[in-house]
């Protein structure tokens, strides 16, 4: 059995506008897919978000596509999404490609800029490598990682976003953590290029995933 972390990339089009949505809009800064459920024809999907609220929203409401929809809040700047959307040809090919067999799809999927997202998968490496075959030209393929049971994700880190991750590991190197704090959480947001108020709330938001997978 392996452990395999990708990295898919998808030009305009391909996939489906909730995809385009997700990957190439000014107003998301962070999207993770938490869980979802694929019918053949239809997808339910929870999303983490940090980003616009408002204007989220509007997007989902401009794509016909979608059938339903809501929204939690999450905190200042964060909201938990949930949509139900028609699934096009794109979409059915990407799911029924990862959900073969007994393969497994670990959570979470993060989106990024340039219609990327990044996910680990667990399972037989021959079905998982048919799997990556099985995709249509057009999508690009990164294998970011491969290793054995051992190296799928665990709670804390599969929680964590790629950004919670940078901003962590940026504090711990300048010192945050440090007694005395060698540094703030205003260093924090210059070394990574966001809004103080945004540093902090990914250490905040880092720090509360991992407390709560250690303690529960």
């Amino acid at each position: 059995m392996k452990h395999v972390r990708l990295t898919i990339r998808a030009p305009a089009g391909e996939v489906h506008p909730v995809f385009d949505m997700l990957t190439r809009s000014d107003h998301v800064e962070t999207v993770e897919g938490l869980d979802w459920n694929f019918s053949g024809d239809r997808l339910g999907i929870l999303h983490y978000v940090e980003g616009d609220r408002e204007a989220y929203v509007d997007a989902l409401d401009s794509i016909d596509a979608v059938l339903d929809h809501d929204v939690a809040d999450a905190g200042e700047d964060a909201f938990y999404a949930y949509h139900q959307c028609v699934v096009d040809r794109g979409a059915r090919q990407l799911f029924e490609a990862f959900t073969e067999g007994s393969m497994l799809l670990v959570p979470p999927v993060e989106f990024d800029d340039g219609g990327a997202s990044t996910f680990s998968l667990f399972g037989d490496g021959d079905v998982i490598q048919a799997a990556i075959e099985s995709l249509p030209p057009a999508i690009e393929v990164d294998v970011e990682e491969i290793g054995g049971f051992g190296d799928t994700p665990g709670l804390d880190d599969a929680t964590l976003s790629d950004r919670q991750r940078e901003a962590v590991l940026t504090a711990l190197e300048l010192g945050y953590y440090d007694v005395p704090r060698e540094a703030s959480h205003e260093d924090v947001a210059s070394a990574i290029d966001c809004a103080p108020s945004t540093a902090a709330e990914h250490l905040r938001k880092a720090e509360s995933k991992v407390l709560q997978s250690v303690f529960g």
